[in-house]
Protein backbone atom coordinates (compact mmCIF):
# COMPACT_ATOMS: atom_id res chain seq x y z
CA UNK A 1 0.00 0.00 0.00
CA UNK A 2 1.13 3.55 -0.87
CA UNK A 3 -0.15 6.74 0.41
CA UNK A 4 -0.29 10.80 -0.26
CA UNK A 5 -1.48 13.44 1.58
CA UNK A 6 -3.57 16.10 -0.47
CA UNK A 7 -5.74 19.24 0.30
CA UNK A 8 -7.96 20.91 -2.37
CA UNK A 9 -10.95 23.15 -0.49
CA UNK A 10 -12.87 21.56 1.70
CA UNK A 11 -11.65 18.12 2.65
CA UNK A 12 -15.17 16.68 2.69
CA UNK A 13 -15.50 17.10 -1.00
CA UNK A 14 -11.73 14.97 -1.69
CA UNK A 15 -13.24 12.61 0.88
CA UNK A 16 -16.19 12.23 -1.32
CA UNK A 17 -14.32 12.27 -4.93
CA UNK A 18 -11.31 9.39 -3.42
CA UNK A 19 -13.66 7.02 -1.90
CA UNK A 20 -15.27 6.46 -5.24
CA UNK A 21 -12.38 6.01 -6.95
CA UNK A 22 -11.28 1.86 -7.27
CA UNK A 23 -8.30 1.02 -5.32
CA UNK A 24 -8.75 2.99 -2.67
CA UNK A 25 -8.11 1.60 0.67
CA UNK A 26 -8.58 4.20 3.46
CA UNK A 27 -9.16 7.66 3.53
CA UNK A 28 -8.85 9.93 6.76
CA UNK A 29 -10.01 13.98 6.38
CA UNK A 30 -7.56 16.07 8.52
CA UNK A 31 -4.88 18.65 8.44
CA UNK A 32 -1.48 19.43 7.55
CA UNK A 33 1.16 21.64 6.42
CA UNK A 34 0.75 24.34 9.50
CA UNK A 35 2.79 24.45 12.81
CA UNK A 36 -0.15 24.33 15.85
CA UNK A 37 0.01 20.79 17.24
CA UNK A 38 -2.81 18.69 17.63
CA UNK A 39 -5.34 21.13 15.69
CA UNK A 40 -8.72 21.59 16.24
CA UNK A 41 -11.42 22.32 13.43
CA UNK A 42 -11.63 25.68 14.85
CA UNK A 43 -8.38 26.59 14.79
CA UNK A 44 -8.16 25.45 11.48
CA UNK A 45 -11.01 27.41 10.49
CA UNK A 46 -9.89 30.51 11.93
CA UNK A 47 -6.91 30.39 9.44
CA UNK A 48 -4.46 31.37 11.95
CA UNK A 49 -3.06 27.77 12.23
CA UNK A 50 -1.10 27.12 9.17
CA UNK A 51 -2.56 24.00 8.18
CA UNK A 52 -4.77 23.05 5.13
CA UNK A 53 -7.66 21.01 5.30
CA UNK A 54 -6.81 17.70 4.16
CA UNK A 55 -7.28 14.15 2.79
CA UNK A 56 -4.57 10.93 4.12
CA UNK A 57 -5.25 8.47 0.69
CA UNK A 58 -4.18 4.99 1.14
CA UNK A 59 -4.45 3.54 -1.75
CA UNK A 60 -3.35 0.00 -4.40
CA UNK A 61 -0.91 1.20 -6.82
CA UNK A 62 -1.42 -2.16 -8.72
CA UNK A 63 -5.42 -0.82 -8.92
CA UNK A 64 -4.64 3.19 -9.06
CA UNK A 65 -1.30 5.06 -9.82
CA UNK A 66 -0.25 8.25 -8.07
CA UNK A 67 -0.40 9.68 -11.27
CA UNK A 68 -3.93 8.51 -11.91
CA UNK A 69 -4.63 10.22 -7.79
CA UNK A 70 -2.97 13.43 -9.01
CA UNK A 71 -4.88 13.54 -12.25
CA UNK A 72 -8.00 13.19 -10.44
CA UNK A 73 -6.91 15.69 -8.06
CA UNK A 74 -6.13 18.43 -10.35
CA UNK A 75 -9.63 17.89 -11.63
CA UNK A 76 -11.91 18.08 -8.74
CA UNK A 77 -10.39 21.57 -7.88
CA UNK A 78 -9.19 24.78 -9.61
CA UNK A 79 -5.34 24.71 -8.77
CA UNK A 80 -5.08 28.37 -9.67
CA UNK A 81 -7.22 29.94 -6.94
CA UNK A 82 -4.95 30.71 -3.96
CA UNK A 83 -6.37 30.04 -0.57
CA UNK A 84 -9.80 29.29 -2.10
CA UNK A 85 -12.66 26.87 -3.43
CA UNK A 86 -15.83 28.36 -4.24
CA UNK A 87 -17.29 29.93 -1.05
CA UNK A 88 -14.59 28.46 0.46
CA UNK A 89 -11.51 31.39 2.03
CA UNK A 90 -9.03 31.14 3.75
CA UNK A 91 -5.16 29.42 3.62
CA UNK A 92 -7.20 26.39 4.92
CA UNK A 93 -8.52 25.79 1.85
CA UNK A 94 -5.44 25.91 -0.64
CA UNK A 95 -4.23 23.67 -3.14
CA UNK A 96 -1.56 21.37 -1.69
CA UNK A 97 0.75 18.28 -2.26
CA UNK A 98 2.46 17.15 0.86
CA UNK A 99 4.89 14.71 -0.79
CA UNK A 100 6.62 11.76 1.62
CA UNK A 101 9.68 10.85 -0.58
CA UNK A 102 11.58 12.51 -3.66
CA UNK A 103 9.69 9.82 -5.85
CA UNK A 104 6.43 11.74 -4.96
CA UNK A 105 7.50 15.10 -5.29
CA UNK A 106 8.78 14.43 -9.03
CA UNK A 107 5.24 12.64 -9.42
CA UNK A 108 3.66 15.88 -8.26
CA UNK A 109 5.94 18.07 -10.55
CA UNK A 110 5.62 15.90 -13.41
CA UNK A 111 1.58 16.20 -13.24
CA UNK A 112 1.77 19.85 -12.39
CA UNK A 113 3.68 20.39 -15.58
CA UNK A 114 1.10 18.07 -17.48
CA UNK A 115 -1.46 20.13 -15.86
CA UNK A 116 -0.44 23.58 -16.24
CA UNK A 117 -1.16 23.24 -20.20
CA UNK A 118 -4.80 23.58 -19.33
CA UNK A 119 -4.57 26.56 -17.34
CA UNK A 120 -4.32 30.46 -18.43
CA UNK A 121 -3.26 31.08 -14.92
CA UNK A 122 -0.33 29.61 -13.40
CA UNK A 123 -0.91 26.94 -10.58
CA UNK A 124 -0.72 27.60 -7.12
CA UNK A 125 -0.57 24.45 -5.34
CA UNK A 126 1.76 24.22 -3.08
CA UNK A 127 4.38 21.09 -2.63
CA UNK A 128 5.70 20.68 0.92
CA UNK A 129 6.95 17.78 2.45
CA UNK A 130 4.57 15.93 4.67
CA UNK A 131 5.88 16.29 8.38
CA UNK A 132 2.65 15.75 10.86
CA UNK A 133 -0.72 14.76 9.51
CA UNK A 134 -3.50 15.53 12.08
CA UNK A 135 -7.22 13.40 11.82
CA UNK A 136 -9.89 15.30 12.03
CA UNK A 137 -12.31 14.98 14.49
CA UNK A 138 -14.99 12.25 13.93
CA UNK A 139 -17.48 14.31 12.67
CA UNK A 140 -15.99 14.85 9.77
CA UNK A 141 -15.06 11.62 9.03
CA UNK A 142 -17.12 10.22 5.78
CA UNK A 143 -19.19 13.39 5.90
CA UNK A 144 -20.40 13.16 2.56
CA UNK A 145 -22.27 9.86 2.96
CA UNK A 146 -23.60 10.55 6.06
CA UNK A 147 -25.12 14.15 5.50
CA UNK A 148 -26.22 13.69 1.58
CA UNK A 149 -29.17 15.97 2.15
CA UNK A 150 -27.14 19.12 3.85
CA UNK A 151 -27.29 22.36 1.25
CA UNK A 152 -23.31 21.79 1.44
CA UNK A 153 -23.62 18.10 0.07
CA UNK A 154 -26.28 19.15 -2.43
CA UNK A 155 -24.92 22.27 -3.68
CA UNK A 156 -20.69 21.85 -3.78
CA UNK A 157 -19.84 17.90 -3.31
CA UNK A 158 -22.47 16.53 -5.40
CA UNK A 159 -22.27 18.53 -8.33
CA UNK A 160 -18.94 18.41 -8.33
CA UNK A 161 -18.87 14.26 -8.26
CA UNK A 162 -21.34 14.75 -11.09
CA UNK A 163 -18.83 16.86 -12.76
CA UNK A 164 -16.16 14.24 -12.49
CA UNK A 165 -18.50 11.59 -13.21
CA UNK A 166 -18.44 9.74 -10.01
CA UNK A 167 -22.18 10.32 -8.93
CA UNK A 168 -23.89 7.08 -7.70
Amino acid sequence: MSQVTLGGGCFWCLEAVYQRLPGIERIISGYAGGHIPNPTYAEVCRGESGHAEVVDVKFNPQLITLDQLFTVFFQAHDPTTLNRQGSDIGPQYRSIILYRDDAQLQAAKTAMSRVQRFYDLSLVTELSPLTHFYAAEREHHDYFNRHRSQPYCQWVIQPKLSKLQLAE
